[in-house]
């Protein structure tokens, strides 16, 4: 029986995996996951590399080694971060040249910190990219007012950006108008649009976790007897509650 995950593929779907580590990658599981079951893009968050490193111990020689040569904190976790990206995004090159850069992406963040600061956000996604230097190298910024901003100056420098932490029409139609823009500056300058790609990132799992906890409140006969109308208009405005970091 032909793998599902690949059948997928013929609705005109992707499926990237929301997860990166180093024994992913060196243990030959990521490559398999692309090449069996169609896996076609990666993305990671802090979180993501906190648990990878805090409990894999294929990190601790080259951490040993980081802090001999009086490294820091923060750079210790960006030579273990930059190179780990660096590795998946040279595993999925095959699918990015395959589908002629539709699919085969890393997804890297920008540090949270930053997500209310546009110029800062410009400036590390542009140090990053140049540094991790993969043209399948996507840079996550959040959908905030001022990242909706450094989106637009990403995409029109030519910088692919995963937007991230949209959680409302209206950030989405914001990030949309922003890539929209940006390409407009990118084709003026003399850029090639297909060189350029970007996606909205939407959590239904945030989500998810919020109306199971809503849901409880209509755990009576009350809520049992809601009718769908009213169910309907309970889920947006959950949606409308989740518009902000959860």
């Amino acid at each position: 029986m032909s793998n599902p995950l690949k059948m997928i593929n013929s609705f005109g779907q992707s499926i990237w995996y929301d997860n990166l580590s180093r024994e992913l990658i060196r243990s030959g599981a990521l490559k398999k996951l692309i090449e069996e079951d169609g896996i076609s893009g990666v993305t990671s968050n802090p979180t993501i590399f906190l648990n990878a490193i805090s409990n894999e111990k294929i990190y601790d020689d080259d951490i040993h080694a980081q802090v001999d040569t009086g490294a820091t904190v923060a750079g210790v976790y960006e030579h273990l971060v930059l190179n780990d990206i660096r590795e998946a995004a040279d595993l999925l090159l095959p699918v990015f040249e395959a589908t002629d850069g539709v699919d085969g992406y890393v997804s890297l963040e920008v540090p949270p910190r930053l997500a209310y600061e546009r110029g800062k956000t410009v400036a590390e996604a542009r140090r990053l990219f140049a540094l991790i230097d993969r043209r399948n190298l996507m840079i996550k910024v959040p959908a905030t007012s001022q990242g909706i901003d450094a989106i637009r100056e990403l995409i029109s420098a030519g910088i692919n950006v995963n937007a991230t932490l949209i959680f409302s029409i209206q950030q989405y139609q914001g990030v949309a108008k922003a890539y929209m823009d940006g390409l407009d500056k990118w084709i003026e300058s003399g850029g090639n649009p297909k060189q350029v790609a970007s996606v909205a990132s939407f959590f239904v799992s945030r989500v998810d976790s919020v109306v199971d906890e809503r849901l409880r409140e209509f755990a009576g006969p009350v809520g049992r007897g809601m009718c769908g109308e009213s169910l309907i208009r309970f889920i947006g405005n959950c949606l409308r509650v989740t518009g902000g970091y959860l």
